[in-house]
C-alpha cells in the first residue's frame, strides 16, 4: 500500500469515527443529587427499620426516581421501609421492588 493510500485510509477511518454517536455524558450536579438522595434514603431506612434490615435493602436513585429492592423478613418490614423512604424530601417517584423472604 502506498503512503498516500495509507494516509487516505487513516483519514477516512477518522472521519467515520466522527460520525459515530457521542457517548452520553452525565451531568455532575445531577449525579451528586442522586448520590445525596440515595444517602438520605439509606439513612432513613437505617433509622426506621434498623441497620441490619437496611443492609439487605438496595437503594438506587436516578433523576429523582428512587428504587428500593432486596429482601426483607416480612410485610411489616417492607411497609416500614417504604414509609421511611417516603419521608425523604426530593423523591419524585418511589418504586418498591422489595421482596419478602420465603420461610
Amino acid at each position: 500500500m502506498s503512503r498516500a493510500a495509507a494516509i487516505a485510509l487513516a483519514a477516512a477511518l477518522g472521519l467515520a469515527a466522527c460520525g459515530a454517536e457521542p457517548q452520553k455524558k452525565t451531568d455532575t450536579a445531577e449525579t451528586n443529587q442522586d448520590a445525596a438522595l440515595t444517602a438520605k434514603v439509606k439513612s432513613a431506612l437505617a433509622t426506621d427499620v434498623g441497620a441490619r434490615a437496611a443492609s439487605n435493602i438496595t437503594v438506587e436513585s436516578n433523576r429523582g426516581t428512587v428504587r428500593l429492592s432486596g429482601f426483607v423478613e416480612d410485610e411489616e418490614m417492607a411497609n416500614r421501609a417504604l414509609r421511611a423512604a417516603q419521608k425523604v424530601s426530593g423523591i419524585q417517584t418511589l418504586k418498591n421492588d422489595l421482596r419478602i423472604k420465603s420461610s
